[in-house]
């Protein structure tokens, strides 16, 4: 019997993540907001980061964003990234407020820029949830 590869860009669901990676599946892209101050956050919390209400609820976001900073990364030799080099490791502001760490896939490095449009994809393999990441917006 041999064992599964490692692999460190699978995320591990839990039951409070479950309905981020269900809507990920569907192509959908969940944000989490705040219900006593409004404001939406990003990762998923169950508690708000701003004003630490408990009052936050599942809403599903626009797929708009803007790129915020990013870096190429030439050499990662933790598996599978050694095969995915050069890729781009991205943080993008999501219409909606806040900032999500992600890839900029089908996007020449040489294209890239700050505040640039960008729109929210999903990496899909078999057997692993889908995975946001972002390419240049329409």
């Amino acid at each position: 019997m041999t064992s599964a590869a490692v692999r460190f860009d699978l995320p591990e669901p839990d039951a409070f993540t479950r309905p981020y990676w269900d809507a990920a599946a569907e192509g959908r892209l969940l944000l989490r907001r705040c219900r006593a101050c409004g404001r939406a956050h990003h990762y998923p919390r169950e508690f708000c980061p701003r004003c630490w209400s408990e009052d936050v609820d599942w809403e599903t976001a626009s797929g708009d964003a803007t790129l915020y900073t990013w870096s190429v990364v030439h050499r990662n030799d933790l598996p599978p990234f050694g095969a995915r080099v050069p890729y781009v490791a991205a943080v993008v502001e999501l219409a909606e407020g806040p900032r999500m760490m992600t890839e900029v896939v089908e996007c020449e490095e040489s294209a890239l820029a700050v505040g640039m449009a960008l729109r929210v994809a999903f990496r899909r393999e078999e057997g692993a949830e889908a995975v946001a990441v972002f390419r240049p917006g329409d």
